[in-house]
């Protein structure tokens, strides 16, 4: 194992009891039945390590353009981790046998009607990263020591559904990270104190 993978291992492990903290749950106003879903965090393993992220291409009718992590809805006989780890082979070539599972954090309801569940794993520094360009339409890789510092994190509200409601923004040279995508980084923030992560 390395380093890093140890280090993370044991502060996730740790901080279960902070539950879905930095994530706004919209349970309370999401419509219909909710359809399990689940993303892939991946952190690259090296010295300065990153988070992947993705851009959703302009042409797709929900959240054209948006910053998001791979995944997406589980198939029958899914788990979480199962799925996520099939997305992000579907979305940038990603070999499940590349992704290095440290673990699932609590799911959450989102607003669009899914119950979504972040997995954790790392991922080798130089993995070949081959987006799927009916699913992506960009890549970028994010420091970890940027997106999970607080600092970073800025609140706002928005109209979601007619609803003002608050949600996290970060950039990142240009890259806007926002909604969903920004509250699992918030929550995960929570997490992996990144001091320790990296300096530890």
């Amino acid at each position: 194992m390395s380093a890093l993978f140890d280090r993370v291992s044991r502060l996730f492990d740790a901080s279960h009891h902070i539950g879905i903290e930095g994530i706004r749950d919209d349970s309370a106003w999401a419509g219909g039945a909710l359809r399990d879903a689940a993303v892939l965090m991946a952190v690259t393993d090296s010295a300065e390590p990153g988070l992947l992220l993705t851009h959703r291409p302009q042409s797709m009718a929900a959240h054209p353009g948006q910053v998001s992590f791979p995944g997406g809805k589980l198939e029958a006989g899914e788990d979480p981790v199962a799925a996520a780890l099939r997305e992000a082979e579907e979305e940038l070539a990603i070999p499940p046998a590349q992704v290095r599972i440290v673990g699932s954090a609590r799911s959450f309801v989102t607003g669009t009607g899914f119950n979504l569940t972040p997995v954790l794993g790392l991922v080798p520094a130089d993995l070949t990263i081959t987006p799927d360009p009916r699913e992506v339409e960009d890549w970028f890789e994010a420091p970890l020591r940027f997106v999970l510092d607080q600092r970073n994190h800025v609140a706002k509200m928005g109209d979601f559904g007619g609803h003002q409601l608050p949600y996290t923004e970060i950039v990142w040279e240009g890259h806007r990270i926002w909604g969903i995508t920004a509250g699992i980084i918030a929550n995960l923030s929570h997490r992996l104190a990144w001091e320790e992560l990296l300096d530890g």
